[in-house]
């Protein structure tokens, strides 16, 4: 009898001092998003109620549990600056330490996105031994979520938020790194960034099964055997395992840096594109936040036996027509003939910064990518105007380019004999299409683009549908 009532004594001592549990990303270390109502959740016994203190005001909120233990609440969150603390209370303490508030993004995407300030191996980042020498910065917070192809939704990820150290910024994904350092010199608050990433991921992985409602050529009903055989290619797969957890997690915006995987399929790029951005928009209830993603940049694609990858960076293209709050940085200059993975991961960075500090932050100054707006035929020449062309279009590496094709209406390519630029026009010629009808640019694989306007490359383009 002695024993049961000890055993009894015990199981309501470990009641009453079970602790609230939070998901991995709310933790030391972690960025706050300044000036709004910022989502806190995480989970205790139901029934409960969880006293909330943020160090910044001063304040404490209260909220209750659900039948499943789950709590979720909103704070107000101050400008940026810190570090804060956040205690969590139902009986026993939870305190997290070291907290900034200031300006957060999610950064997600496949292997250029997950690329590593270190590289893949044999395949290195530019400039990362110089970067690891000077990249120490407090304010910098890094958090990495872990691979985790799933067919069920999760509630939690793996991870750990991280100041910028040699040490956590060589594991990071380097286009965020960039991207977040970017922010951090213009700016001068607390960043941090939360990547999710898997190098090979379709775009149709990080969307639900609704969403994919609307295109009949992907899968449509997912099984444990399709996660476990296609992994990061499986549709759903990594919305359930490494961006479900995420929803909710007040931030700005989003980067992405995908595309790769989707270049057979480049077909139905744009509108896929566009529904999942929908999507995410949706789940997080933050309205049309900013998205910022990176044109795929050129590569010899034959060299994995696929082709054609100019129409996906066509359709990326297109996709920034059709999503609201939405830019791509173009990478044309910053490929890699034999590598699908570049080196050049600051211009990748640091042009998805631009985007972000021009039309999120307003900050005056910064250049612009040019686009392809219109042709005229005249006569034997093409003359291609260009919009946000202010600056005036011009070639990287002289006054002319190789880079042009002209067609008349038999439809068959040549490439330009002689083309040059007169402001925001580029003229074209070929000796043996008297009658163009047609001109493409940088319209293949591999391309050393060279066509710029304002220091940032020009995207390849076709004007014709053919």
């Amino acid at each position: 009898m002695r024993k049961l009532i000890c055993v009894i004594c015990a199981l309501c001592a470990f009641h009453v001092s079970a602790k609230v549990r939070l998901p991995k990303f709310f933790a030391d270390n972690m960025v706050l998003q300044q000036q709004t109502e910022c989502n806190l959740w995480g989970w205790t016994d139901k029934g409960k109620t969880v006293s909330i203190t943020t160090s910044w005001d001063n304040k404490t909120y209260k909220v209750k549990t659900d039948q499943e233990g789950r709590f979720d609440l909103k704070v107000q969150t101050p400008a940026a600056g810190g570090p804060y603390h956040i205690s969590f209370k139902d009986g026993d303490l939870v305190k997290l330490d070291n907290i900034m508030v200031g300006e957060v993004w999610l950064c997600s995407g496949q292997s250029n996105m997950e690329m590593q300030m270190k590289g893949f191996k044999q395949q290195p980042v530019e400039g990362t031994t110089e970067e690891l020498l000077r990249c120490k910065d407090p304010q910098l917070r890094l958090f990495t979520v872990k691979r985790n192809p799933q067919l069920l939704p999760q509630t939690d990820v793996t991870g750990h938020w991280d100041e910028a150290t040699a040490a956590s910024v060589r594991d990071f994904s380097a286009t965020a790194y960039y991207f977040g350092r970017a922010l951090r010199s213009t700016l001068g608050v607390p960043v941090g960034l939360i990547v999710t990433s898997y190098g090979g991921s379709a775009c149709e992985a990080w969307m639900k099964a609704d969403w994919l409602k609307a295109f009949p050529k992907v899968k449509q009903t997912i099984t444990e055997a399709d996660v476990k055989k296609l992994h990061q290619r499986c549709p759903t797969a990594l919305y359930n395992g490494q961006l479900k957890p995420l929803v909710g997690y007040t931030m700005r915006g989003a980067i992405w840096y995908q595309g790769e995987d989707n270049v057979p399929r480049y077909d139905f790029y744009a509108p896929l594109l566009k529904a999942m951005v929908e999507g995410w928009r949706a789940d997080w209830q933050q309205g049309e936040f900013p998205f910022y993603y990176c044109q795929i940049a050129p590569y010899d694609y034959s060299l994995i036996d696929w082709k054609d990858s100019q129409l996906l960076r066509e359709q990326q293209q297109k996709a920034e027509s059709l999503i609201p709050n939405a830019r791509m940085a173009v990478l044309m200059d910053a490929g890699l003939e034999y590598g699908i993975h570049p080196r050049k991961k600051r211009q990748a960075g640091e042009r998805l910064a631009i985007l972000a500090l021009s039309n999120t932050y307003d900050i005056k100054g910064l250049p612009d990518f040019a686009v392809y707006k219109e042709v005229e035929f005249k006569n034997d020449t093409a003359v291609i105007a260009f919009d946000r062309s202010k600056e005036w279009v011009y070639f990287e590496h002289g006054t002319t380019s190789k880079n042009f094709e002209v067609a008349g209406q038999d439809r068959v390519f040549h490439p330009a004999t002689k083309v040059w630029v007169a402001r925001n026009h580029v003229y074209v010629q070929c000796d043996e299409v008297k009658q163009p009808a047609a001109v493409r640019y940088a319209f293949k694989d591999w391309v050393d683009g060279d066509l710029m306007h304002d220091g940032l490359p020009v995207s390849s383009f076709r004007t014709d549908n053919w």
